[in-house]
């Protein structure tokens, strides 16, 4: 996670993105770009963010 957004409002705003525009699924997501899919939860609901699955996106 070193080489994503440190601020978690433009990390949101990234991840979303790259949902909208590239991968189907979190899992797809973590998966091509090697993120830890626990750390990345857990640092979205540290502020305030959880992921939607049905709309593949967090909020």
């Amino acid at each position: 996670m070193d080489n994503l957004p440190k601020d978690p409002n433009i990390l949101m705003s990234f991840i979303n993105t790259k949902l909208r525009d590239e991968f189907r699924t979190l899992d797809d997501l973590c998966l091509s770009l090697d993120i830890d899919k626990n750390e990345l939860l857990k640092k979205l609901a540290e502020a305030g963010f959880e992921y939607n699955a049905p709309l593949n996106k967090f909020w």
